[in-house]
């Protein structure tokens, strides 16, 4: 082996070993992050009581939406995503509640991570005509903490959380009754 190839065999090595300290460093970064002090706010579930986050966002209308905008009036948002197979579900059931109850609480559908046109697609395709605010990167969800779907918030008239629901909505979930609380 020439000198030449031991100093390239040499670099590569060092290049290799920087590599996995570098990718070892972020790692231990990354669960310090998740793990570390409340006030940094990651990985703790929203509770009932807490002041829901504040949103500017667009729906599919077109429409500037605006959390604060409903202030004084019960809100329910609902997190889902059209391959997510408990959300498709669940979905005629929350918009048939969300009908029922128009006139005192407002309904706010969140697609999380789809385009625009997956998501008319996915209309269309299911026969409902009402907005989806369009979350493609994420955001909202984050400061909601949705970690899985779907998700329902009722949020009262003060802006602050009432009733969490984590996972499937069914029949056996008194969501009308949690509405009705909310008013």
């Amino acid at each position: 082996m020439s000198l030449l190839q031991k100093n390239s065999f040499k670099s590569r090595r060092t290049f290799t070993i920087m590599i996995g300290v570098i990718a070892l460093l972020a790692g231990t970064w990354a669960i310090f992050e998740n793990v570390s002090t409340p006030e940094s706010g990651r990985g703790i579930s929203i509770q009932a009581g807490a002041k829901a986050p504040e949103f500017t966002a667009i729906n599919s209308a077109g429409e500037q939406i605006k959390l604060s905008d409903y202030r004084g009036k019960a809100v329910m948002i609902n997190f889902w995503a059209s391959w997510c197979t408990p959300c498709v579900r669940e979905i005629p059931l929350v918009h048939q509640i969300a009908q029922d109850y128009q006139n005192d609480v407002e309904t706010l559908f969140v697609n999380v991570g789809e385009s625009k046109g997956t998501i008319r697609e996915f209309m269309d395709k299911q026969a409902f005509d009402f907005p989806v605010i369009i979350d493609v990167t994420g955001n909202i969800s984050g400061m909601y903490r949705i970690t899985g779907l779907p998700a329902t918030m009722v949020i009262d008239r003060d802006g602050e959380f009432r009733h969490i629901l984590l996972g499937e909505l069914t029949e056996d979930i008194p969501l009308q009754q949690w509405l009705e609380e909310s008013i």
